[in-house]
């Protein structure tokens, strides 16, 4: 155990090579789960708590750490299993989502596994819907592990705005453009419904795919209809983590295809880490979007529809 407590924060140099490692937990029962240690800053046995008033029934109360203050999200009662019982037995998965910081109460942790993302599944059709927090699947040691759309999570406790005003100006400049069509690949649907929303209110159509397997095959056969894709497609937006291929080996393999390659990509992702910039140019991806800022994303957005309506004056 504290080999996992120890070494957690320093173990996130697999993104770019199509790899992660989860960190597996388990909350009260014997399911195993899983989070990606990019996401993860610390794990600490559970402190005293402090009690937030009128806060949701999943925040547990505050911890103090380090000069810091931070909410403490019960993630068994999240998941609408059973309250943690006793608190000071278990643990605090310190994360960082969207440039904010939270814990998540667990019963256990155990250790962490080095994956390919080939090996993480999108849950079986039925499984998932609007109300389902699980984002993906995978197999350790002959046991289902449960991936969770910690982002639905976050988004019930404290939603985000996504509402972007009067853009009317914003649609008059869009409508010159020869395609209006944006894809859009996150394996959360919160997410993928955050972006969405906020396009459309800007008159964009959006395409979207659960993972990079699925985008780079709506591409390709984008591709073989024949023409320039890029006269297709306004932009790709992509997430980092994603089941069966992440968002920098479908940047990487978009920059490979000749067909593909001049399509504009934004990599829209809730990872935190300088390196993240020097992975974008790496891989050839335009622009490295923070989770979720609906401002922007707009600014973004306008700022590629000027470079094409000026391209052509």
């Amino acid at each position: 155990m504290a080999g996992v407590l120890d070494t957690v924060n320093q173990r996130t140099q697999m993104v770019g090579q199509n790899r992660l490692e989860l960190l597996l937990f388990s909350l009260d029962g014997k399911q195993k789960f899983g989070i990606n240690v990019f996401k993860v800053k610390e794990v600490i046995r559970c402190m005293s708590l402090t009690v937030i008033p009128k806060s949701s029934p999943m925040v547990r109360g505050l911890v103090h750490i380090r000069g810091f203050t931070l909410p403490v999200i019960d993630l068994s009662l999240a998941l609408g299993g059973k309250a943690a019982a006793n608190p000071k037995n278990c643990f605090i998965i310190i994360t960082e989502y969207n440039q904010s910081v939270q814990g998540f109460l667990v019963s256990a942790v155990e250790k962490i596994v080095n994956m390919k993302w080939e090996a993480i599944h999108s849950p079986p059709p039925g499984i998932t819907n609007e109300f389902s927090y699980l984002t993906a699947v995978t197999e350790v040691d002959n046991q289902l592990v449960e991936i969770i759309d910690v982002e639905k999570i976050l988004q019930e406790i404290t939603p985000l705005a996504i509402e972007v005003g009067d853009k009317s100006e914003e649609r008059k400049q869009i409508d010159k453009l020869k395609t209006k069509t944006v894809l859009i690949v996150d394996d959360s649907t919160v997410a993928r419904n955050q972006i969405k929303k906020t396009l459309e209110q800007l008159g964009l159509d959006v395409v979207t795919y659960n993972d990079g397997k699925q985008g780079l095959e709506y591409l390709k056969q984008l591709a073989e209809t024949g023409g320039k894709v890029e006269d297709k497609l306004f932009m790709v937006i992509s997430d980092i983590e994603m089941p069966e291929m992440d968002g920098y080996t479908l940047t990487a393999e978009v920059r490979a295809d000749p067909r593909l390659k001049n399509l504009f990509i934004a990599i829209h992702s809730s990872l935190s880490g300088g390196f993240n910039n020097a992975l974008v140019e790496k891989v050839g991806a335009n622009k490295l979007l923070p989770k979720f800022e609906p401002g922007a994303l707009v600014a973004m957005v306008m700022t590629r529809v000027k470079e094409l309506n000026d391209s052509k004056q």
